[in-house]
């Protein structure tokens, strides 16, 4: 038996203790990740990396390596209604409506002039490896695919964890300051007592992974496209690019369906239900994996257990719809690895952590909420739009069909109804607000008495602001001749980053002195001196004078502001500072 002493254990090797262990890293935190499975995920699963997620690997040099395997915006930003994917009848292969989505389109403006970066699609058996590679390039050795974690004690002054390795049964005892539950909830949650709350096993789903040509029917450019059979429900379904390749020619894909009646072990009689399904009975086909999992609506009762904090999957899980699983669970790590980091270095007391909590687990709630009611959303925009519903019997469900296709006023009629009904699953596949638009209420922030910005009931409309608590307002700036986003200023330290205006020189000054007091990097950027705001972009967002100050956190949201100058700027920003990292000094 061996022993490993490390400041930090992550158990799970999923996206987001992946993610973690980058992050990790970056503000150089020791650590040892522990994965039970041999390799990273070998099933697509999550394939959407919302705005806010694109810019975290951004941060965290991700986004590049990210770029070049995934599908940008003009390759999947649509989402489309569809009767069969080909078929020589009249209502085969016909569009029953289409609109743009997660930044595409029309949206491609908006979704460009809030983030430095775009939205991507890359499926998760494509993601993991990266940032496995990432993960074991930045922490050599630290990184242990193979072994399991068979108990876990928390002692108070820190936690004793024993890990198998699976292969050899070899045993190493692992002692953590803290410990990042990554495992999805299978072994770390039910060792310290986490209750998961909410509607656990809402239904099972069933996803058939395969190989195939599919060019000559696929309309590309879609990032999922629902078949609504005219014939048969039994046969509506829901196909999905894989990549590696994307648009017409994708090489593999993922079909949401229903497998009733079909023995799932039976290889050839699941080809076959594909087969149908496609209404394709020669298509050559090779079938990759069919997985059944369960939807479920469940938020852990806290996000904290002493020293074992849970994060992504093992803190939240709800349904697929608007993408926020795997994308909250790397948010949850993001906002945890500074708050570590600051503890472990001495910057900050052991109450910082307890923040993660107070911030995370309302979006967790939130974002649950949200997939739940745009979920059930999209089955009644289903049903309204083409007339559908369980008060149609089988047989007229092909003339509804027929009907609502129809060269005349009345199929125009019915036609314009329904674009109006299917443009409220805009707040599943534009929610731009949901995406990026979420604050911390409470936490590590100092509130200033105002009010959030009034939020889109259906969330598809991000209004920027530099209020305590929000994500800081993307900007590009000029400095040294090169173009550099506001995002850029906090770079992958564990530093707070001080903006203030041309006359923000006393700001400058103060955080010079409360750095020094403080043992805190205080990286302070004069907008109007070293860096310029050529195009008036932060001028429009920045809600502070030129003699204000906004105060970044290391994840780049805003900690503190100061919408003008101060008579005692070093006292200001020393008590913002000392709130936010709970020095207790005010």
């Amino acid at each position: 038996m061996g022993a490993i002493e490390v400041p930090v254990l992550i158990v799970g090797g999923g996206g987001s203790g992946l993610s973690a262990s980058v992050f990790l890293s970056d503000h150089h935190v020791g650590h040892l990740l522990v994965e039970k499975r041999a390799d990273a995920s070998n099933l697509p699963k999550a394939h959407y990396l919302n705005q806010r997620t694109m810019e975290i690997f951004r941060q965290h040099g991700l986004a590049a390596d990210v770029d070049e395997l995934g599908a940008p915006t003009e390759a999947f930003g649509t989402v489309r209604w569809q009767t069969t994917l080909t078929g020589p009848g009249p209502l085969d292969a016909k569009v029953i409506h289409e609109m743009d989505a997660f930044g595409g389109g029309a949206l491609r403006e908006t979704y460009a002039a809030a983030a430095p970066v775009m939205p991507v699609k890359l499926p998760q058996v494509r993601l993991e490896p990266i940032l496995r590679r990432h993960a074991e390039q930045r922490n050599p050795g630290g990184i242990r695919f193979g072994h399991e974690l068979t108990s876990l004690t928390d002692t108070g002054a820190g936690v004793t964890a024993e890990i198998r390795d699976v292969a050899t049964g070899e045993t190493t005892t692992v002692t953590a300051k803290y410990v990042i539950a990554a495992d999805g909830g299978r072994t770390v949650g039910p060792a310290v007592g986490a209750q998961m709350q909410g509607l656990p096993k809402l239904f099972d789903a069933t996803t058939v992974y395969f190989a195939a040509d599919l060019s000559q029917y696929w309309t590309e450019g879609s990032i999922i496209t629902w078949f609504l059979n005219p014939y048969r429900p039994d046969l509506s379904s829901a196909l999905i690019e894989m990549g590696p390749t994307w648009g017409r020619n994708s090489e593999e894909w993922g079909l949401h369906i229903s497998l009733a009646g079909v023995d799932r072990d039976d290889e050839q009689a699941v080809i076959t239900k594909v087969r149908t399904v496609l209404g394709l009975p020669e298509l050559d086909l090779e079938l990759l994996a069919t997985t059944t999992w369960s939807v479920e609506a469940v938020l852990a009762e806290h996000y904290r257990y002493g020293r074992v904090l849970l994060a992504g999957d093992a803190a939240h899980r709800q349904p697929p719809a608007v993408g926020l699983g795997l994308n909250t669970g790397i948010q949850d790590v993001h906002n945890l690895a500074w708050k570590l980091a600051a503890v472990l270095s001495g910057q900050a007391s052991d109450a910082l952590l307890d923040t993660y909590e107070a911030e995370r687990r309302p979006i967790g709630q939130f974002n649950l909420g949200w997939a739940m009611s745009a979920a059930a959303n999209h089955q009644v925009v289903i049903d309204a739009a083409l007339g559908l519903g369980q008060h149609v019997a089988p047989e007229r469900r092909t003339p509804v069909f027929f009907g609502y296709f129809a060269p005349t006023p009345v199929g125009v009629a019915q036609r314009a109804r329904a674009a109006e009904i299917f443009a409220t699953h805009r707040g599943e596949c534009q929610a731009h607000d949901v995406e990026i638009g979420f604050a911390y209420e409470s936490g590590a922030v100092v509130p200033d008495g105002t009010r959030p910005p009034a939020r889109a009931p259906l969330g598809d409309v991000y209004r920027p602001t530099t209020r305590p608590g929000h994500r800081l307002p993307h900007a590009w700036l000029e400095h040294a001749g090169s173009r550099v986003s506001t995002h850029d200023l906090t770079g992958t330290g564990s530093g707070f980053v001080l903006i203030t205006g041309e006359q923000g020189d006393p700001w400058a000054e103060a955080a010079a002195r409360v750095g020094d007091k403080l043992s805190v990097p205080i990286t302070v950027v004069r907008v109007g001196t070293d860096h310029t705001d050529a195009d008036g972009g932060w001028a429009a967002v920045r809600e502070v004078t030129g003699a204000g100050a906004v105060l970044v956190r290391p994840d780049n949201h805003v900690a503190w502001r100061s919408t003008g100058g101060s008579d005692d700027p070093a006292t200001a920003l020393s008590d913002a500072v000392s709130l936010v990292l709970d020095h207790k000094a005010p």
